[in-house]
């Protein structure tokens, strides 16, 4: 079957079928380990009999995974094989080769987190008819918000599209983080709720995500010590320098579209209120300071500026959390002159 496209892979997770092996990578370690997680349930169903957690050592003798993948289990039913962290050696390669080739009838799984593509274990699963390749990278956009979704749905409840909206722009970074979030959601609504955008900011928005919002909202407005504290705290609190520079990016290009509105005769207050996905409404007055402090070609330089830090912290030998904090406190500094 080789590579599985992106909208064959909800089906195929449920029912892999007779497929021997399949391999999991990309560069979210979350999303792989949940879809090595619903293959354990669709085929192993729960038996733990059923079951082999094979450790990375494991594929030093190439036979191992195949005589694993063609044990049959004492309560009957198919075995799953798991092999975590696995790495792009000549062994993996060989263990993949022979399970592809072994009678089965078992299904083994490999997690392979930032596996290349050019790699020997890649390359010998996509060239398998019994093998399927399933890329595992970090979602974004409509394409998260619709994964978040489909979790919630899990989870027993379902939300507006403003809260999923809201949920995929600060969420995205981590699939297990993001899983966390969303079954304490599901508590806080309760089976068979809707997730209104109120709910949602009420019960996720917290910790550095807030930290880091507030430090923007202030940035954008001017506000320089309370931009650099509230930096200071989502840095502590894990945020990481890219995800500053392109939240701030977003940040911006909201406020454009707000401006826009303004330009076209809304009021600072209408336009704000009619962002989507809702602003937190502590700081609502910080992003109405900010489309007084600043215009629509102004707004455009500074989400350049973001473009090129963001570039910066991939290419330059300086510090990341040092040209993400450089930009924002900048941005505040030419906000502050503005007003």
């Amino acid at each position: 079957m080789a590579k599985l496209d992106a909208r064959r892979v909800a089906a195929f997770l449920a029912d892999p079928g007779a497929s021997r092996v399949v391999l999991l990578h990309g560069d979210d370690p979350g999303l792989i380990r949940e879809r090595a997680e619903v293959l354990v349930k669709s085929v192993a169903e729960g038996d733990a009999m059923r079951l082999v957690e094979l450790p990375r050592d494991g594929l030093r003798q190439p036979n191992t995974l195949a005589n694993e993948a063609a044990s049959m289990p004492l309560t009957g039913g198919r075995v799953l094989v798991r092999v975590r962290e696995v790495g792009d050696g000549k062994q993996a390669a060989d263990a993949a080769k022979a399970a592809l080739a072994g009678p089965g009838p078992g299904l083994v799984v490999l997690e392979a987190p930032d596996l290349r593509t050019s790699a020997a274990l890649y390359k010998a699963v996509e060239a398998s008819a019994a093998g399927v390749v399933i890329a595992c990278y970090r979602e974004r956009g409509a394409e998260l918000a619709a994964s978040i979704g489909r979790i919630l749905q899990e989870l027993g409840i379902d939300a507006e599209p403003a809260a999923l909206d809201w949920l995929a722009q600060r969420l995205g970074e981590d699939r297990m983080l993001l899983r966390r979030e969303l079954e304490k959601l599901a508590l806080f609504v309760g089976n068979g709720g809707r997730a209104t955008s109120e709910d949602v900011i009420a019960c996720v928005a917290e910790g550095s995500a807030l930290d880091l919002e507030e430090a923007l909202m202030a940035a954008m407005a001017g506000e320089l010590t309370t931009a650099d504290k509230a930096l200071d705290q989502a840095f502590a609190e894990g945020a990481n320098a890219v995800q500053v520079v392109r939240r701030a990016l977003a940040h911006v290009q909201r406020l454009q579209l707000a401006a826009l509105a303004v330009a076209g005769g809304a009021a600072a207050k209408d336009a704000v209120d009619a962002l989507r996905p809702p602003i937190f409404f502590r700081h609502k007055p910080m992003v109405e300071r900010a489309l007084r402090a600043w215009r629509l070609e102004a707004l455009a330089a500074a989400g350049a500026a973001l473009l090129e830090a963001e570039r910066r912290t991939k290419s330059t030998g300086i510090p990341a959390e040092t040209i993400a904090r450089g930009i924002v406190m900048t941005l505040s500094r030419q906000a502050a002159t503005r007003r």
